[in-house]
C-alpha cells in the first residue's frame, strides 16, 4: 500500500506500508526517497495518522550519526536495522526502515513482507524474498533484545 497525503496531492507518494493488524515486533516498512528522512517526516508523520491517530510521540532506535545498513551488499547482517516507533492517540506502530539507496526488488519485497501483505508464488523462491526475510528477522531479533 502506497499513503498520499489527505487533501493535496503529491507528485512522489510516500512509500509505506503497513499490516492490518498493528501491535507487533515490526508492523511495516517505509522506504525514504533520501538519505535525509527529516524532510520525509511530515510526510510519515502525515501518512501513519491514518491509521494511529494523531501522532504524538516518534521514538528512533539508531543514535544520531548512524547511518543504516546498505542492503545491497553482504555484511548487513552484522549491522543495527533501524525502526522508527510512531506512537498515536489510537495505536502505535514499529516501522523497519528501508534504506533509501536499497535496490528495487529487495526494497519492494521489504515494504510486503514487513507489512505481512501477500507474495505471489513465484516470489517466494527468490532472492528478495529469502534476504527480505532475513533483515526483517534480524530486526526483530534486535528489538526483543532492546537494541
Amino acid at each position: 500500500m502506497i499513503h498520499s497525503r489527505v487533501g493535496r496531492r503529491q507528485a512522489t507518494p510516500i512509500r509505506l506500508t503497513l499490516a492490518r493488524e498493528l501491535g507487533h515486533d515490526i508492523d511495516g516498512a517505509w522506504w525514504p526517497r533520501t538519505d535525509r528522512i527529516g524532510g520525509e517526516l511530515s510526510e510519515l508523520v502525515a501518512a501513519l495518522s491514518a491509521r494511529l491517530g494523531e501522532v504524538t510521540s516518534i521514538a528512533v532506535n539508531w543514535p544520531p550519526l548512524q547511518r543504516p545498513p546498505d542492503l545491497n551488499w553482504q555484511g548487513w547482517q552484522h549491522k543495527h536495522q533501524h525502526v522508527i516507533t510512531a506512537n498515536g492517540s489510537e495505536a502505535f506502530a514499529n516501522v523497519l526502515i528501508v534504506p533509501y539507496c536499497t535496490n528495487n526488488p529487495l526494497a519492494l519485497m521489504m515494504l510486503r513482507r514487513a507489512a505481512d501483505l501477500p507474495v505471489g508464488a513465484a516470489h517466494r523462491d527468490s532472492v528478495p524474498f529469502h534476504t527480505a526475510g532475513s533483515i526483517i528477522y534480524a530486526a526483530r531479533q534486535q528489538l526483543a533484545r532492546g537494541l
